[in-house]
């Protein structure tokens, strides 16, 4: 069959002949329709996220959309290794796949499932979200935040506050949901006044897809600016601003601050999937909305070079 290979460490993929899948017991060949480049996609093929395996050669692709053999349409994770999604086929364990829901089609849900994944597990899995409850999306402007803050509205979300540097996406995020912004590229005192306000008007949950000086911020504010004793429930869920932070101990001791990750081990597999089927079943109803660019599988080396193009990337085989 044709497929995408990551042949060395740390290389773009490449298209070529890779031996076929073969049926074992409890698991099921699928017919790949539609698999999308996702960070996390790019972050475990080239070995840097902590739930890479690093055996060569591999397909790369770890979700995605297709056909089983009895001609069910549905949405996969986790293909077995060393067959990914980026491929004319892949062998999955049947746990790991469900028919899709009426009423979305294969790119949309190829494209959905991992960015929607990580608030609504977050939200649901972690954070325990209850209806009216204030979330802040630290690192909204991007395709998983943006997500994120229509997901926030749909699960139950009284107020959502989006923050990033982009002062025009974080404009048209008030057109899906967001209640409030904060832009992080502005002067530091009216920065700083900007995150005490919010803190001060209370927030119960924050989702960071930022990590970096910016949860530092938040995190100073909390202690500073947050209702005394109420607890904020701080998910990180990202680390596209930086890989690590200074913690201030007093933070801690001044604070209702409880931190808290979501990802892959933090939520056990079963969680994952039961979050993307939400995701997907809620989609429809609930309009949300991810930009999308399709290319053949055959192109996959030219579109693992796009880093950001406003759209999520899928491949079709």
């Amino acid at each position: 069959m044709k497929a995408a290979m990551i042949v060395e460490p740390g290389s773009s993929p490449v298209y070529g002949d890779f031996d076929d899948p073969v049926s074992a017991p409890g698991k099921s060949v699928i017919r790949v329709t539609a698999t999308s480049i996702s960070h996390l996609t790019r972050s475990r093929a080239s070995g840097s996220h902590y739930s890479s395996a690093g055996t060569l050669p591999l397909i790369p692709g770890i979700d995605g959309t297709g056909v089983t053999e009895n001609g069910h349409r549905v949405y996969f994770a986790a293909p077995e290794r060393p067959y990914g999604a980026m491929a004319e086929r892949c062998l999955v364990d049947n746990d790991h796949w469900f028919v899709l829901p009426e009423g979305i089609d294969e790119v949309t849900a190829a494209a959905l499932a991992i960015p929607g994944m990580s608030s609504w597990a977050a939200l649901v899995e972690r954070a325990k979200l209850r209806a009216g409850e204030t979330v802040l999306i630290n690192g909204a402007t991007g395709t998983s935040g943006r997500l994120a803050v229509q997901i926030a509205k749909h699960l139950g979300a009284g107020k959502v506050i989006a923050t990033g540097r982009r002062a025009q996406s974080l404009d048209d995020l008030r057109a899906v949901g967001a209640d409030a912004t904060v832009q992080w590229a502005q002067d530091r005192d009216a920065l700083e006044a900007a995150v005490r306000h919010e803190f001060e008007q209370g927030i119960d949950i924050i989702l960071d897809y930022l990590w970096g000086t910016s949860a530092e911020t938040l995190i100073v504010a909390a202690a500073k600016a947050g209702p005394e004793g109420v607890p904020i429930r701080y998910v990180q869920i990202g680390a596209i601003s930086g890989p690590d932070i200074t913690l201030p101990a007093a933070a801690l001791r001044a604070s209702g601050l409880q931190l808290m990750g979501s990802g892959i081990g933090g939520i056990p597999l079963p969680g994952l999937m039961k979050a993307i089927r939400g995701v997907l079943e809620a989609a429809p109803s609930g309009g949300f909305k991810i930009a999308t660019r399709t290319l053949p599988l055959s192109q996959v080396t030219q579109a693992w070079a796009i880093q950001y193009s406003g759209s999520r990337i899928v491949l079709l085989p």
